[in-house]
């Protein structure tokens, strides 16, 4: 059983995931509206991935024998600049992502749920990768810019990526 202090915090993750999942989705339709598919597909499968996140907390607090309390999902910014900017916020936004994943670990740690350690163990290991395709993706788009053709094949490889 989840102490009530885990308990909040996972139920905490849970909306947390979910606003991320909303946070991509709204890049994704930036992305559409300024024609670059590719960018767009790629927020769409991150988007799904983090609803994958969510739903595994949302099973572990069941399978812990918790109650799921879901939150409201707070409305995500429906304004965004360049391509590089935009990717700079998903690195930012994984980064503070990694920071709740840590302090729920210490938590745990603090309240000797093992179980819990193990399980979130996971993501912080997924956060890991999630951090290094965000500034791996910065990265690629200073050496383009934000025209040309350059930035025309990088939308092409994104929008290959496929839902795991």
């Amino acid at each position: 059983m989840l102490s009530k202090n885990v308990l909040t915090a996972m139920n905490e993750q849970v909306n947390h995931e979910l606003f991320s999942a909303y946070l991509y989705l709204s890049m994704a339709a930036h992305f559409e509206a300024i024609n670059l598919g590719g960018f767009a597909s790629w927020m769409r499968v991150q988007a799904g991935e983090e609803q994958e996140h969510a739903l595994k907390f949302f099973d572990y607090i069941l399978d812990r024998g918790g109650k799921v309390a879901l939150q409201a999902i707070d409305q995500p910014t429906v304004e965004f600049g360049s391509p590089v900017a935009v990717f700079e916020e998903v690195l930012a936004h994984e980064q503070k992502v990694t920071a709740l994943i840590h302090k729920l670990y210490e938590l745990a740690v603090k309240e000797n749920d093992y179980a819990s350690q193990l399980f979130l163990g996971w993501f912080v290991t997924e956060q890991v990768e999630e951090e290094k395709n965000a500034s791996s993706i910065v990265d690629t788009l200073k050496m383009v810019g934000d025209r040309g053709i350059a930035l025309h094949r990088l939308d092409h490889e994104l929008g290959e990526r496929k839902a795991d």
